[in-house]
């Protein structure tokens, strides 16, 4: 079989190009138009002449942001670079590692698969969410006393995937808490004291109501 020319190659590739950025464009519009109608309730709407941005009010940790975003950004971006909560991690950002966990209306999402705008309407628990001052809250002292960490890095989504465990189910068996933490990775292998941390979050959690 002959091999394409250069020629057809540019043409091939502009071709895939022309593809990709359609499908891009596209999914973006359907989020937009697909927005939940809580969502527009709480301020997400186009601002003309604003080069496309988005008017949105996103509720995080209990107080109320409102600011301006591209249709395109995940909530993952939002919540690092526009309102400095870098407790969320960016990771693989498709999905896979659940560094970037948090809770949306106390349910476990991975933020980079999450548009902002998705988020509007909903209240957003980050890291910094589970804490009181400087005290702790329960999963994060579990942690602690478990040594459930080595590098740390996947911790906070560890953290917040636990934390969205314990709300649904208070007192988890250890294949609910096998189960429940399988869409979190550690590299390190650190799974054995995730399992006993999460335990005994469970119990301080009890202890404190």
């Amino acid at each position: 079989m002959d091999k394409p020319t250069s020629e057809e190659q540019r043409r091939s590739d502009l071709s895939r190009r022309r593809f990709f950025n359609s499908v891009a464009a596209g999914a973006t519009e359907a989020a937009i138009l697909t927005m939940p109608e809580k969502a527009a309730a709480q301020g997400a709407t186009l601002e003309a002449g604003a080069g496309q941005l988005v008017k949105v009010a996103l509720n995080v940790n209990g107080q109320t942001y409102s600011l301006m975003v591209e249709p395109r950004w995940s909530l993952l971006h939002v919540l690092r670079d526009r309102l400095g909560l870098t407790g969320t991690k960016s990771g693989c950002e498709r999905g896979e590692c659940g560094a970037c966990t948090v809770l949306i209306d106390g349910v476990a999402r991975y933020s980079c698969l999450t548009l902002a705008l998705e988020a509007a309407g909903a209240q957003v628990t980050t890291l910094e969410g589970l804490m009181r001052g400087e005290q702790l809250g329960p999963v994060q002292q579990a942690f602690v006393e478990e040594d459930a960490f080595q590098c740390g890095y996947c911790t906070p989504g560890q953290v917040m995937n636990i934390e969205g465990l314990l709300r649904k189910t208070p007192d988890p068996t250890i294949e609910q808490i096998r189960e429940g933490v399988s869409g979190n990775l550690c590299r390190c292998g650190a799974y054995a004291n995730i399992f006993r941390a999460a335990r005994r979050a469970a119990e301080l959690k009890k202890a404190a109501r």
